[in-house]
């Protein structure tokens, strides 16, 4: 497989040289300083490249061209925001960057009430409280309707929970719910998050599901011609928030994408974290599944409370409750069937990790430390190393 490490661009706090220092060869990164609706321009493409490449590592993903809320919610200005974004894969499939990861997450993308939970073993780890989202969203957020999306004993719970928490608690969890998207610097104010969710007032699942194959019609054929391949991430957490739809949390979900626009352009990136979030979810079957079709591999692991299952924390890469060996193990069969065929390595990153060590002396973001990183990339080089072996 190939080995990546997400880098956030120049302003990250780990450089590409301690970059190609942790084993990985590839880079997964994308220009954030640019806005949603604007086309990247060849000539920063190309710059960024070069000085990957500098460092004596590939650019190998991009994750992501951000999709604006008019894509999703299929409002005014749509099909400019789709034209952009196409002119932004025309221009990385001509500079040879091929495979480009995005979501069709609404309004809040991935989604953590905790971003540093205290560890037994020492170290913070990602966390999310059902609970605690719960009270954000009644108490906090006073989403219109919200009540009615949770029973007695959760809205009580939630009511217990907000009580428990000072006003300097409160508003770190507004702040974590509401960051946006990895690589951004702009979340929500508590108004703008309330005013994004509105706008998808009577779209529900199936009209996403829609607009999702409008984008997919449109783009598909255009990553075809560019020879780029799409690869679509889960939700996170793969249930609905905050009453909006989620349209990839499972494996009814994959299917329905992939045969919706059926491309060899469009495919998944398989992030066990995401999907193994939900307990329905049998992550060695699905990669087993989508094999042909998983273009890009998060791996990770989460440990689901045993007490309310909707709530986990973020575990070790081989920890948890993931099956990360059977996913390996399908992803590697994968890789020899493409080899046989003259096709590249499957590339894969460690997705998050504890904040260990030194970590806490650099300002990264959350999930992406250095230490935490390089252990759950050296934990999974050496199972794959295992499984080849054992092979």
């Amino acid at each position: 497989m190939e080995h990546t490490w997400r880098w956030f661009g120049p302003t990250d706090p780990i450089t590409l040289a301690e970059i190609r220092q942790t084993g990985a060869t590839g880079v997964v990164t994308a220009l954030h300083e640019i806005d949603n609706d604007t086309t990247w321009p060849a000539a920063a493409i190309d710059q960024r490249k070069t000085a990957v490449e500098a460092a004596g590592l590939v650019w190998s993903v991009v994750e992501s061209i951000p999709l604006t809320e008019a894509i999703r919610t299929g409002g005014p200005g749509r099909d400019a925001d789709i034209d952009a974004w196409a002119t932004t894969l025309r221009r990385l499939g001509a500079a040879g960057v091929t495979t480009v990861c995005y979501n069709f997450m609404p309004v809040a993308d991935w989604t953590r009430t905790e971003l540093a939970r205290p560890l037994a073993t020492g170290g913070t780890a990602l966390a999310f409280d059902y609970i605690a989202c719960a009270a954000f969203d009644l108490f906090l957020l006073q989403r219109p309707g919200a009540a009615e999306d949770y029973d007695a004993a959760e809205r009580a719970a939630a009511e217990a929970c907000l009580a428990s928490l000072d006003a300097a608690a409160r508003q770190r969890l507004i702040d974590n719910v509401t960051a946006g998207l990895p690589g951004a610097d702009a979340g929500y104010d508590l108004a703008g998050f309330r005013a994004a969710i509105a706008a998808y007032r009577g779209i529900g699942h199936a009209g996403l599901r829609e607009n999702l194959r409008y984008f997919l019609e449109r783009v598909a054929p255009v990553a075809e011609a560019a020879g780029v391949r799409l690869a679509i991430h889960p939700d996170d957490p793969p249930r609905s928030l905050f009453g909006l739809p989620r349209i990839v949390s499972n494996a009814a979900d994959a299917r329905w994408i992939l045969d919706a626009v059926d491309s060899r352009a469009s495919g998944l990136t398989f992030c066990t974290g995401s999907y193994g979030a939900a307990a329905d979810n049998d992550l060695a079957a699905m990669a087993a599944e989508f094999a042909p079709r998983i273009h890009f591999a998060h791996l990770r692991s989460v440990a689901r409370d045993r007490v309310e299952p909707r709530s986990f924390a973020e575990a070790g890469h081989l920890a948890g409750d993931a099956d990360i060996v059977g996913v390996m193990a399908e992803l590697l069969a994968e890789e020899d069937r493409r080899s046989v065929a003259g096709g590249a390595p499957l590339p894969m990153r460690a997705d998050h990790g504890h904040h260990l060590l030194g970590d806490g002396a650099r300002d990264t973001r959350a999930g992406y430390p250095l230490y935490g990183r390089l252990k759950g990339l050296a934990e999974l080089r050496g199972l794959e190393a295992g499984l080849r072996c054992r092979c």
